[in-house]
């Protein structure tokens, strides 16, 4: 059974950076596109950022271009989002999801086509 699991959210200060990772247990990502989700208090989930499978290709919320990046290390089965000069507006829960389908990363962002998805882990941008 694919599980994937994040890590490395907590407290920062506006302006402090993170970086969050995603592992996966149970399958190989490299077959599939794997997106960045969040989801605030009151508000809709929404993509922050997918990323194909060889990593070619990646697509970004305009909320967050220019701030975040997102990789993946294949070889080691984990994705990472890098966030720098993160606000308080990026506070949420951050969801690793996976795509089992065919489909471009801006479509899997836009439209929140994923099949897996973690448990979450919590950034907190406040002073």
């Amino acid at each position: 059974q694919l599980q994937l699991v994040e890590s490395g959210g907590g407290l920062v200060q506006p302006g402090g950076s993170l970086r969050l990772s995603c592992s996966a247990s149970g399958s190989t990502l490299d077959n599939y596109n794997i997106g960045w989700f969040r989801q605030a208090p009151g508000k809709e989930r929404e993509g922050v950022s997918c990323i194909s499978t060889s990593g070619g290709s990646t697509h970004y919320a305009d909320s967050v271009k220019d701030r975040f990046t997102i990789s993946r290390d294949n070889a080691k089965n984990m994705v990472y989002l890098q966030m720098n000069s993160l606000k308080p507006e990026d506070t949420a829960v951050y969801y690793c999801v996976l795509e089992l389908g065919v489909v471009t990363v801006q479509t899997m962002c836009a439209r929140g086509l994923y099949d897996y998805w973690g448990r979450g882990t919590q950034v907190t941008v406040s002073s």
